[in-house]
């Protein structure tokens, strides 16, 4: 079988001035992450998570068939964090460099993300559950509060 290379320019350029078929086309060749420009585009829901990570969600199901919903959703947790990140691992022996994660509030009116906040080279959250920005912290907190909820408290 032939192999066949495509400069980045043209195929965004191809994408951006095709039918929506030709664009579906597109991103089934080359996979729709080549055509977003921002991480936050692309990541939205859990099978967006469990897909960037080569996960389906019937193996996400197996691995945690006999085991407590609450590991299954800080196992998620990790991989939006490791998607987000893109490939962005946390120093801790720099303390130059914050590491970021979502502040979530509870209340009698519901569980929902607060803030975000920082840490140096100590930490109150483990290296698998951080951001390399305080944007995207904000982001996963907002987005997938739902996620943390199922793993941080008990229902």
């Amino acid at each position: 079988m032939e192999t066949l290379e495509i400069k980045k320019e043209a195929a965004l350029k191809a994408h951006e001035n095709a039918s929506s078929k030709g664009r579906e086309l597109l991103e089934n060749l080359l996979g729709k992450k080549t055509f977003l420009k921002q991480v936050t585009e692309r990541i939205k829901t859990i099978n967006d998570i469990l897909e960037d990570n080569g996960i389906t969600q019937k193996e996400l199901d197996t691995m945690f068939a006999n085991a407590p919903e609450h590991l299954k959703y800080q196992y998620i947790g990790e991989l939006l964090c490791k998607s987000l990140n893109e490939g962005w691992l946390p120093d801790w022996d720099n303390g130059e460099y914050d590491k970021y994660y979502p502040w979530f509030k509870m209340s009698s009116s519901g569980f929902r993300c607060d803030d975000y906040d920082s840490w140096g080279t100590f930490s109150l959250v483990g290296s698998r559950l951080c951001f390399k920005s305080s944007e995207l912290a904000r982001y996963a907190g907002e987005q997938f509060t739902d996620v943390y909820r199922k793993f941080m408290i008990i229902e």
